[in-house]
């Protein structure tokens, strides 16, 4: 068992490689282990690339057979872009399969293991289950509540205020926060924002870290509000919707094959997902300062009846930034 653990443990280290690239797939690592020895790794790269057994299996330098395989979730058995991986494995004399956790996707769930089992491979499943699940929590989320994993974001002031009355907001977080909340982008698949937003702050919505994928913009209003020199038209990856009924949006955008979003704001927009309550993750950054106003901008919508129809976070942590606080959460 220990032995187990040790090698999922890396083949969740690996799998982190390619964080931004995988999606819609998942994030994946195998680890080929041989005489106590490993003689193989590899992680899925991106999309579209050889998933991450096979790479492990190319990366041996000598036989593979009688060895375990580990993996971070169940192998594929059936054709998508790349051949099933469980054709590969099986072929390689892989004697052990130990994976951390089953895959989701209807196409895979536990159709790969019983693949390698009519094989006669050993399969074991289910250690590091919840250390695997919350790495690809998107994905699950995706194939499990048939919709995008959704995360909010905001930065406001300690009384809660995303701006003042005047609309002003830069910048109520520093710029160790504000870097980090750029690179929070680049974990999800696309980054929602209201019309207002782009109006008023002409923000970017990428990434800006290098090799890390920017996500797709997408915006809740009508292509002809949009200022021609606004930044985020600087490429086609956008898209501009007027669906802002948040079921409907995240059907649209499932339809797409998003599976996960970073909603962003404005206030407009982030009161919309807390009235409907569909959200999975929370990301509030605050700052020590107090702005006040009884026009000054909020999360708006209809918002909670009562302290007990209120949304709670769970699981939380908290991260640093001088003097700025992040809280992360989950619903």
């Amino acid at each position: 068992m220990d032995e187990d653990i040790k090698y999922l443990k890396e083949t969740l280290r690996l799998a982190k490689k390619g964080l931004s690239w995988t999606n819609p797939n998942p994030m994946v690592g195998a680890v080929i282990v041989k005489d106590g020895q490993i003689i193989g790794q590899g992680y899925h790269r991106r999309a579209g690339l050889p998933h991450a057994e096979i790479e492990a299996l190319n990366s041996v330098k000598r036989s593979p057979r009688g060895a375990t395989l580990y993996v971070n979730l169940e192998p594929c058995s059936h054709y998508g872009k790349t051949p099933p991986c469980t054709d590969a494995i099986i072929t390689s004399g892989v004697k052990r399969v130990v994976c951390a956790t089953k895959d989701p996707n209807p196409k895979v769930n536990g159709k790969g293991l019983a693949t390698l089992k009519k094989a006669c491979i050993e399969t074991s499943v289910g250690i590091l289950e919840n250390e695997a699940r919350l790495l690809n929590r998107t994905f699950f989320t995706f194939h499990e509540k048939k919709r995008p994993f959704v995360a909010l974001k905001f930065a406001a002031s300690l009384d809660g205020k995303l701006a003042t009355s005047t609309g002003n907001s830069k910048w109520i977080t520093n710029e160790k926060a504000r870097i980090y909340a750029r690179g929070l982008r680049s974990k999800y698949q696309a980054v929602v924002v209201g019309i207002n937003t782009i109006l008023k702050d002409n923000p970017h919505l990428g990434a800006r870290i290098k090799g890390k994928k920017d996500p797709l913009r997408v915006v809740l209003g009508s292509k002809t509000q949009i200022p021609k020199h606004s930044q985020i038209l600087r490429d086609p990856n956008i898209l501009i919707t007027s669906t802002d009924n948040i079921p409907d949006l995240l059907s649209m955008l499932k339809q797409k094959g998003i599976i996960s979003i970073l909603v962003e704001g404005g206030g407009k927009t982030l009161g919309k997902f807390v009235d409907c309550q569909i959200i999975d993750e929370v990301y509030a950054f605050h700052a020590p300062i107090l702005l006040g106003g009884k026009t000054a901008v909020s999360i708006e919508g209809n918002g909670a009846e009562s302290i007990s129809k209120a949304i709670y976070l769970k699981n939380l942590s908290f991260k640093k930034f001088g003097d700025n606080i992040l809280t992360i959460g989950y619903v």
